[in-house]
């Protein structure tokens, strides 16, 4: 590491402590020419997958906005806000882990209801709303049965 006072490349480690999360080192570091102190805080870079978008766009992967779409499912719910982040930390990590180069927004939306699903029933339902795009009350019940198991002996308009 670079000394940022005399520019000397031979920097050595006098302390190094992780965040809370572990997903940042930070590091005191000394300049054995100028005696100069410094920190440098370290992270693993994430590659994430383009995002493949259903018109075949593709766009760079944008946590924010999973994570809107998230927590417009889980508003006026109780749904702790420490549960969204861990449900977003799982969904970076499950899409890391498929090492692809893109990925389409349907496996994305796949990924989020499956997390939010044991989470929030009512906030799966709305999410599922959108990223599948009922398009009336009939797309409503034909989910809820399905989420609930129910065979469809009552017509979703009441006859």
């Amino acid at each position: 590491m670079k000394c940022p006072f005399c520019s000397t490349l031979d920097t050595k480690v006098i302390d190094s402590r992780m965040n809370q999360n572990g997903d940042l080192t930070r590091r005191r570091r000394e300049c054995p020419k100028c005696q100069g102190r410094f920190t440098t805080y370290e992270r693993v870079e994430e590659v994430m997958p383009l995002v493949v978008k259903k018109d075949g766009r593709r766009e760079p992967f944008l946590r924010d906005k999973i994570s809107d779409g998230i927590k417009k499912a889980c508003q006026k719910r109780s749904v702790a806000t420490q549960k969204v982040e861990e449900l977003l930390e799982q969904i970076e990590k499950k899409i890391q882990n498929l090492g692809l180069q893109e990925i389409p927004t349907r496996t994305i939306g796949q990924m989020v209801m499956e997390e939010l699903h044991p989470l929030d029933k009512v906030a799966y339902v709305r999410f599922a709303s959108v990223y599948r795009e009922f398009r009336d009350v009939d797309d409503f019940v034909a989910e809820l049965q399905d989420h609930l198991g129910v065979k469809n002996e009552i017509s979703p308009s009441g006859t």
